[in-house]
């Protein structure tokens, strides 16, 4: 089974959507089931993971309503203020809806960039594993060396990357991404989903060639088995079709075993998020 493992959906406003700059005016309207059944209707793919794109619980019930009967989500990561000390009250009530597999918070929009090390924060993280929740990291490269301190202190926590922690693809720049990478990956517990690269390359320009020696280097870290496919659709659309994206992914992963390419194309998304 193909499992797109992140994307996002939403009913468009200015106010609520404010980090849609004029570059991303493409992204200014609607994106809601129909148009996620369509695209993965045209690219092969039977199901996804519906990841939140807003700070709020409202959005995290809109999208447990829209994994309803006849809808390609098979889960939902919604967002919860983890540095509420009743956040727990707040999981248990989202709970009652099992398509509530994780939870993120937009980290690399935090002007503390240390603000994953706070008590609160971290408070908030440990009330996921006993409600069997994963956690998405949502980080730029320069956050790397505080994720590992986070996941640390969590070691039974399933913790998810998002975008391989957008890597500087744009300038071709590797170091000290890739270490960071590397050193995060010694965790078990921490999958990666590779996602979101081709928003960090040129936009109009991207090739293949320009993303291989970051998807080299995740796999390397770690393996096909912590590894999982995502489009961030409809984020993607801003530089890539979501097919052409697809498409350029089943090329990255085309020289590994049929059990690997089957494993990151959709049975680690199954196995972490429990689909």
């Amino acid at each position: 089974m193909s499992i797109d493992a992140h994307h996002h959906l939403w009913q468009y406003n200015a106010h609520e959507y404010g980090w849609m700059t004029g570059e991303m005016r493409a992204l200014r309207h609607d994106f809601l089931v129909p148009d996620l059944r369509s695209v993965c209707e045209e690219s092969g793919v039977d199901g996804s993971v519906a990841v939140q794109a807003r700070q709020t619980v409202a959005e995290t019930e809109f999208l447990l309503e829209a994994a309803g009967d006849g809808s390609p989500i098979r889960g939902v990561v919604g967002w919860v203020p983890l540095i509420d000390g009743e956040v727990g009250s707040c999981l248990d009530r989202l709970r009652r809806n099992p398509g509530l597999k994780g939870v993120r918070h937009v980290l690399h929009d935090e002007a503390d960039d240390d603000y994953m090390l706070r008590e609160d924060f971290n408070r908030g993280i440990s009330e996921l594993r006993a409600r069997n929740l994963t956690y998405d990291i949502l980080i730029f490269e320069r956050h790397l060396p505080q994720t590992i301190q986070l996941v640390d202190r969590h070691p039974h926590q399933v913790f998810i990357l998002d975008h391989v922690a957008k890597p500087r693809i744009r300038e071709g720049i590797l170091s000290p991404w890739r270490e960071n990478i590397r050193e995060l990956a010694r965790r078990q517990n921490v999958y990666c989903k590779i996602s979101g690269m081709v928003t960090e390359a040129n936009w109009n320009t991207w090739k293949k060639q320009d993303l291989t020696p970051y998807f080299e280097i995740v796999l390397t870290a770690f393996g096909a088995n912590r590894l999982m496919f995502g489009s961030d659709w409809p984020v993607v659309t801003v530089a890539s079709s979501y097919k052409r994206w697809t498409d350029t992914f089943r090329s990255l992963v085309a020289e590994l075993s049929a059990d690997e390419q089957t494993r990151i194309g959709g049975g680690t998304a199954i196995e972490a998020y429990r689909l």
